[in-house]
């Protein structure tokens, strides 16, 4: 799987150090350093910003993150970028997204947001008609690795994947860059911003320099890899141990 460290990074060297080991998710509500990872990483993905504007009460601006898409998808690094979603928004809204970007940004380029208060029936549509499908969090299962949250997934899971427990489709885990929690799962790609928040932590900790506790951390969560299938009997963890885990 594609493990994307999410920015911002701070400091810069740090940030240089991260992403030139691997691939950077950059979101338009801190398009900061885009230029940046676009420069240093393997390969990099945007984010709308959706979760950003739903938590601060905002809505984003749709016309000016097309534009901003359509300048850095022609960056030969550039991988995908996520349809502008509403978060706690119902299906007809989120479709209708889809339908409006769709208009003005390549659907080659574009991948679409399933929110898991949705429904499982909106998940199997986007999963048929889509190369690759983002799973968001939100509702009652915005906390991800919660009792909720598995018992979400585990229906979705069940829905979305073969006999085989493979996926039809290639899946992206929004905000699910931790082990306890894509190692269980048959994800393509998955993304979070614990480095940006946690390698100073974990240099303190350590009594490391800042680059190298980033390098610490990031080795940590790449040595792992996600499911090579869904497992239908598989048991959740809890979001305490998961995030315990994931900042050691």
């Amino acid at each position: 799987m594609i493990h994307y460290h999410g920015g911002p990074i701070t400091p810069v060297r740090t940030a240089i150090g991260v992403w030139s080991r691997g691939h950077a998710f950059v979101s338009f509500a801190r398009p900061d350093q885009i230029a940046l990872a676009a420069e240093v990483s393997q390969t990099f993905a945007v984010d709308s910003g959706a979760f950003s504007s739903w938590t601060k009460g905002v809505n984003m601006d749709v016309v000016a993150y097309a534009d901003w898409v359509q300048t850095w998808g022609r960056h030969p690094g550039f991988d995908w970028c996520l349809i502008p979603d509403v978060i706690d928004g119902d299906e007809k809204e989120n479709d209708s997204l889809i339908s409006r970007w769709c208009a003005s940004v390549s659907e080659r380029v574009s991948v679409p947001v399933w929110h898991m208060h949705e429904s499982i029936a909106r998940l199997q549509r986007l999963t048929e008609d889509w190369p690759r499908v983002a799973l968001g969090s939100s509702g009652r299962y915005a906390s991800v690795g919660s009792e909720a949250w598995w018992g979400r997934m585990r229906d979705a899971m069940d829905a979305v994947c073969d006999a085989d427990g493979r996926p039809r489709t290639k899946l992206h885990g929004l905000r699910m860059l931790n082990s306890e929690v894509f190692t269980r799962l048959p994800l393509s790609s998955a993304d979070s911003t614990n480095l940006a928040q946690n390698h100073s932590t974990v240099s303190l900790q350590y009594g490391l320099t800042d680059g190298t506790g980033a390098a610490v951390l990031q080795s940590r969560i790449e040595s792992k890899q996600s499911a090579s299938a869904w497992n239908r009997g598989a048991s959740g963890f809890s979001m305490f141990e998961a995030i315990e885990t994931a900042n050691l």
